[in-house]
């Protein structure tokens, strides 16, 4: 078994476990979907449970958590979230990709997520004031902060010619963030190769692929995959010392050179605040769509050496945290 699926067991082993000689009263379950894995959404359950445990739930004790990862498979989305319907949970907590597939499978049992997209353009939600309908939770702004990271990536490789951006043709969101940054790219005179990859084996010939074409520098999409690989991109862009920007600190710790994103500990742990609102009665359709206004700049100094880069003062005065 494994061990997604030994978590889900549990949780659910909570729930519904009862003593021959006095029934335990019934308590909610919070089934929770991931198009990530264990290993890498772990960081942030504890701001999930952070927040959960403000509004006065805590697992295991009065509330129990279901927990499902597609492990960046978007293709197993749909029946996680149809298995959570069929067991009627009493919320749904959907990461990322997740939350469309979840929409998708239910309008009555509330909703709460994180999306990297603009949750109206997708139809998660009515507003992002008074959202309407089942759902609400967090925009994450992380696909419209494509234009930033490109900014910065040009100050940090001013001399890259050819900038490859790296996409998963299979998510509703590429079309939109190619638009972006091609859009953004014509404005400062940079040329962009769109590059595929969506799976392990397509990130070994997307690196070959720009090689051949003498990229300089490398722009990740937004996309939960690219977090599953994280140490294979990492690792592929030392070893052709491309330099390259990402979505998340967590490849920047991992040895990657610069990152541009939101707080996501902080949005999560609003994710959780706003499940625990919801099982005390609130209702989806009357709290906002949280925007963070947190955001994190890293730069790991020691990877620019290693790349030959020479970082401007400008750029580790505005950096949130220089690794080095």
């Amino acid at each position: 078994m494994r061990r997604r699926e030994f978590l889900g067991v549990l949780a659910g082993m909570t729930t519904g476990w009862s003593s021959p000689a006095r029934a335990q009263p019934t308590i909610p379950v919070i089934g929770y979907v991931s198009g990530r894995s264990l290993e890498f959404e772990e960081l942030l359950l504890s701001s999930f449970r952070k927040g959960l445990e403000e509004e006065g739930y805590s697992n295991g004790r009065n509330v129990a958590i279901q927990y499902r990862f597609a492990d960046g498979d978007d293709s197993r989305l749909p029946a996680i979230a149809a298995d959570f319907v069929r067991r009627q949970v009493s919320l749904i907590v959907a990461s990322g990709p997740s939350a469309m597939a979840v929409k998708d499978a239910t309008s009555t049992i509330p909703i709460v997520f994180s999306s990297g997209a603009d949750p109206v353009s997708q139809g998660l939600v009515g507003s992002l004031n008074r959202p309407g309908g089942n759902a609400t939770g967090v925009f994450v702004l992380s696909n419209e902060l494509g234009p930033k990271r490109l900014e910065l990536l040009r100050e940090l490789v001013p001399n890259a010619r050819l900038i490859a951006f790296v996409i998963n043709p299979h998510s509703r969101a590429t079309a939109a963030q190619v638009e972006d940054i091609q859009t953004a790219a014509a404005a400062f005179g940079q040329k962009i190769l769109v590059v595929n990859a969506s799976t392990p084996e397509e990130v070994d010939v997307a690196f070959e692929n720009m090689a051949q074409e003498k990229v300089g520098a490398v722009l990740y999409s937004a996309h939960q995959f690219y977090q599953i690989v994280r140490n294979q991109l990492v690792a592929r862009a030392a070893r052709y010392r491309l330099p390259a920007m990402y979505e998340w600190r967590e490849f920047v710790e991992a040895g990657g050179l610069a990152n541009y994103s939101t707080d996501r500990s902080d949005s999560f742990r609003q994710m959780g605040r706003y499940a625990g609102q919801i099982l005390k009665g609130a209702k989806p359709s009357d709290l906002p769509v949280v925007r963070p206004t947190k955001f994190e700049f890293v730069i790991n100094l020691k990877t620019a050496k290693a790349l030959g880069l020479t970082v401007p003062q400008t750029l580790l005065a505005s950096a949130n945290e220089v690794i080095e």
